[in-house]
Formats: structure tokens, C-alpha cells, sequence
């Protein structure tokens, strides 16, 4: 499972590095329960299907949100209003192309277009109901994000 999650992690420091002009720490992954809400505001959902399939999920609150709003736009954001939520989205949906790439020597992945949810301790409600789900949390600063990741093969991952 680790050699999948790699190339995640791997662009997920990239995005944010090049993207965003952040500098972001991984720390330790963990598995989650799919039924327990975590302390997030908002998330935005990337679908897997293919000879995998799964999901990509970037969760944060709502402050961070704003920052890395402000700083991919130039404007500094108060609310998670529309272009917030498009910011999320097309930061995981960036994060989880470029996964896809790195992860086509061993699957074809087809990417779903972004969904994002909002709304304080929401629960995400996960496409595959037995697979585990890891949660991969980053630091930026002050302030902490999770990249989750879901995938099922037939073949051993």
C-alpha cells in the first residue's frame, strides 16, 4: 500500500511548493474510520475508477482554506464563498491528475471531476466499503491539512 501512497505525497508537496508558494511537512499517516467526522470545515473529493478505483480527498478548515485561496489569487478571502471552494477543488483535483500519472505504470485511472463539501465536521461518505482509508496530515506553518486516500484493486497493492 505505501508505494501507492507515495506518489501523493510526493505531489502533494509539489502542488503546494509550485502552485501555492508553500511549504508543507508530511507527517505521520494514519488509518481513519469511515464513519467518524473529523474537525474539518471543508474537503474536496476527487473519484477513482479504473482498474482502481477509490477516492482523493483534501480536508482542511476554514482558515486555510482562505489563506491558500489568497495566495493562488492574489485577493485576500473572508468567507468560504465561491471561489474558495473552486481553490479546494481544483487543488485536489491537480494533486490527484498528477498522482494518476505517476500511479499508470500499475493501474489506468480514470479522475472524477471535483465535489466539494463544506460545513463544520462533515462527514465524507466513502465510495468502497471495505477498503482502508489513510489519512496523510500535513503541516504548513501554524496550521494542518489531511490528504486522505482510499484504492481498491483485484490485484495486490
Amino acid at each position: 500500500m505505501e508505494r501507492y501512497i507515495k506518489p501523493f505525497v510526493e505531489v502533494c508537496l509539489n502542488v503546494f511548493k509550485d502552485f501555492i508558494g508553500y511549504m508543507i511537512t508530511p507527517e505521520r499517516a494514519f488509518f481513519i474510520d469511515k464513519n467518524t467526522a473529523y474537525n474539518w470545515d471543508v474537503s474536496g473529493i476527487i473519484g477513482l475508477t479504473g482498474e482502481a478505483r477509490g477516492a482523493v480527498v483534501i480536508s482542511m478548515q476554514t482558515a486555510f482554506a482562505l489563506k491558500i485561496t489568497g495566495s493562488l489569487t492574489g485577493r485576500e478571502h473572508t468567507a468560504l464563498d465561491d471561489e474558495t471552494l473552486d481553490a479546494v477543488g481544483e487543488i485536489v483535483n491537480i494533486i490527484a491528475g498528477n498522482a494518476k500519472r505517476e500511479l499508470e505504470e500499475s493501474f489506468r485511472l480514470i479522475i472524477s471531476l471535483p465535489t466539494i463539501i463544506k460545513g463544520k465536521d462533515h462527514l465524507i461518505k466513502w465510495p468502497i466499503s471495505q477498503v482502508r482509508i489513510i489519512c496523510i496530515p500535513f503541516s504548513a506553518g501554524g496550521d494542518t491539512f489531511c490528504l486522505s486516500v482510499a484504492l481498491e484493486s483485484e490485484r495486490e497493492l
